[in-house]
């Protein structure tokens, strides 16, 4: 059984237990960060030098962290060839998605966008800095829009890696109050995604208790 450290209301956790849940895994959570704390407990700083979530344990092997590395180690360890194929030119082609999504989705996304409309009052917001943030960030999703035009999954017909780097952010970019563009192959993904019972339980969860007034 896996164990893992950190809050389900966030996104780097959402992402990894969405793929927890996708590949069958049992775990044991513990909620750590934000409201919860713990992560500057000494006891975490041996899991994790960088007081960062999500840490897993798995086994004796020693604490992982890195949202991307976990990903990864879990594919390798627990991933079918659907999912994470063996054979390197079709792995790197996930992979190649998967470190596009991190970088220029959920890079672009939560801290510019994010938590700029739930961690800045209304009355406080740069609303024209938030509109030039999910411009820049639509721009990279029109790459996946067009890629989702297709296939129904970033790397063809089934869910992979991929989608779990991209799919996780999905949920908060159309939940939030902003302008959005048009991007029907993306919003046809993500219905997509909303409909598998792994992403309900860990990806669409409120985020209310992030937000300030």
């Amino acid at each position: 059984m896996l164990t893992i450290w950190g809050r389900k209301t966030s996104s780097n956790v959402q992402a990894l237990m969405w793929c927890v849940g996708e590949l069958g895994l049992d775990c044991r959570r513990h909620d750590l960060g934000h409201r919860f704390g713990g992560l500057d407990t000494d006891e975490f700083h041996q899991l994790n030098p960088n007081r960062t979530i999500p840490v897993i344990g798995d086994g004796d092997h020693p604490p992982l962290w890195e949202t991307g590395a976990i990903l990864r180690y879990l594919a390798n360890s627990y991933g079918t060839q659907r999912f994470w194929p063996r054979d390197p030119v079709h792995q790197t082609e996930v992979d190649k998605w998967a470190e596009w999504a991190k970088i220029n989705v959920a890079m672009a996304f939560t801290v510019p966008v994010f938590w700029q409309v739930t961690r800045i009052p209304k009355a406080e917001q740069d609303q024209q800095a938030i509109e030039q943030a999910v411009t820049t960030l639509e721009n990279k999703l029109t790459l996946a829009d067009a890629q989702l035009s297709q296939h129904a999954f970033l790397c063809g017909t089934d869910l992979t890696l991929a989608d779990i780097q991209l799919g996780h952010v999905l949920y908060r970019y159309y939940d939030i109050d902003i302008s959005r563009a048009a991007l029907p192959n993306l919003r046809r993904y993500y219905e997509t995604l909303a409909e598998r019972c792994a992403y309900q339980n860990h990806v669409m969860i409120s985020c209310e208790d992030l937000r300030v007034p």
